[in-house]
């Protein structure tokens, strides 16, 4: 695990690792989509030492694959419109290695390229994203929560399992049978191709 101090930043609650080179499994959701006195409560028994980060992070997917909240990305040009946007910067930003857009969150494992970090990356990713959805469902207001969640990827067992966990999660939230099915993700996209 890379320590060097350069490398890791803090924007609130989570710490994250930035730099270039190193493949990123990252979630991030809807603002409305788990509410914030469920984070709160969680984070506490984190601090106490009841949950480690590991325990935290399955149950924010848990609850995330509940599908809870308005759900903007079942928007059929929402969810087409954010991965458009994630497929437009591969190859300039990072390489998009896998993705699933899902109702009320998204998973994207990539790795920054030609110096860009992944604060970067989702800053851009979100405020246009956020912009054109708002646009689209003429509506103001916070579309995504303001954290993300992000993890470096440790060796390639690592690496298979995101993958397998991303391009299945349409599949363990029941929102298709297989992974090939569900249109806004990197399973159907490479059996388009």
């Amino acid at each position: 695990m890379n320590k060097d101090p350069r490398h890791w930043r803090s924007r609130g609650f989570l710490p994250h690792f930035d730099d270039e080179g190193f493949t990123q499994f990252i979630t991030f959701r809807l603002a409305d989509s788990m509410p914030q006195s469920v984070l709160e409560k969680w984070r506490e028994e984190l601090a106490q030492d009841d949950i480690t980060d590991a325990d935290l992070r399955r149950r924010i997917e848990r609850y995330l694959d509940q599908n809870f909240g308005e759900g903007h990305l079942r928007v059929e040009r929402i969810a087409a419109m954010v991965q458009e946007t994630l497929l437009k910067w591969d190859g300039e930003r990072y390489r998009l290695i896998a993705w699933v857009i899902m109702p009320n969150h998204a998973h994207i494992l990539l790795r920054p390229i030609n110096g860009t970090v992944v604060s970067e990356i989702m800053h851009s990713i979100k405020s246009f994203t956020a912009h054109e959805a708002n646009r689209i469902l003429e509506r103001k207001g916070q579309f995504w929560a303001k954290e993300y969640f992000d993890r470096y990827i440790r060796d390639l067992r690592h690496f298979a399992s995101t993958i397998a966990y991303i391009e299945n999660n349409p599949v363990k939230a029941r929102l298709c049978r297989s992974a090939e099915e569900w249109p806004y993700g990197s399973a159907c996209f490479r059996k388009a191709n």
